[in-house]
């Protein structure tokens, strides 16, 4: 394998980081963090995200780049704009999660139940216990990965000369961002960790995450739509 190679891998690998650390997918995985109440949970959720991103690059590029073909500007940025949707809605069920949830002192300690009301007229309590969904974390990955793959072809095909190069680029920048995931969603893990037996600030923490999430989400479809011409694209 020539040296030229070597450098152009290792410079995937950390571009892969950096990838991995973009400020939509950091969000959308936070919603995912909030669930757990260990840290391994939460790193896993990342390395799982990167898993669905790597395995949506490396077959729609390798496709592409058979092909000798591009995604047209308008589907590439309407698969952004899916991006968009998606923090809206993972921000939307993080907040309303918590909508029938009563925290309540019992012997000294915090629980925590989910409060629903039977049609006899009687309350329901049952104690909530958060599982990470690792499943979501891997579609999210995907969303991901299926909205990026445009420029990820791009910058590919200007990086290499062959068909092999090219899925090993992919690969190796897909592990880039499964370290630089696992990384970012330990760090964002542990605020959530650590408050799982103080669930007041627990519950406070997931709804702003989720209203950041909301948030972000309907900034980027409003500048993906305006600012980027989106709209304008599909009209014409």
């Amino acid at each position: 394998m020539e040296i030229g190679f070597l450098s152009i891998l290792a410079l995937g690998f950390v571009l892969g980081i950096k990838h991995a650390i973009e400020p939509d997918h950091v969000i959308a995985v936070s919603t995912i963090a909030t669930q757990s109440k260990k840290l391994l949970r939460s790193t896993l959720a990342g390395v799982f995200w990167g898993i669905g991103h790597t395995a949506t690059l490396f077959i729609i590029g390798i496709i592409l780049i058979l092909m000798k073909g591009e995604i047209p500007e308008k589907w590439a940025m309407s698969l952004e704009f899916l991006v968009g949707i998606m923090l809206v809605y993972l921000g939307s069920t993080t907040i309303l999660s918590l909508k029938n949830l009563h925290v309540h002192d019992h012997e000294g300690e915090e629980h925590i139940h989910v409060h629903s009301h039977m049609h006899d007229g009687q309350h329901k309590y049952i104690h909530q216990h958060k599982n990470v969904s690792y499943g979501k974390s891997m579609f999210i990955g995907l969303v991901h990965g299926l909205a990026g793959s445009g420029a990820m072809i791009l910058l590919t095909m200007s990086s290499v000369k062959s068909v092999w190069e090219a899925a090993i680029y992919i690969l190796i920048f897909g592990v880039g961002t499964v370290i630089g995931m696992l990384f970012f969603t330990t760090i964002i893990g542990i605020p959530f960790v650590f408050s799982a037996q103080k669930l007041r600030l627990n519950k406070t923490l997931t709804q702003v995450t989720g209203v950041i999430s909301v948030g972000f989400g309907i900034y980027y479809m409003y500048n993906l739509g305006i600012t980027e011409g989106l709209f304008k694209l599909w009209i014409q």
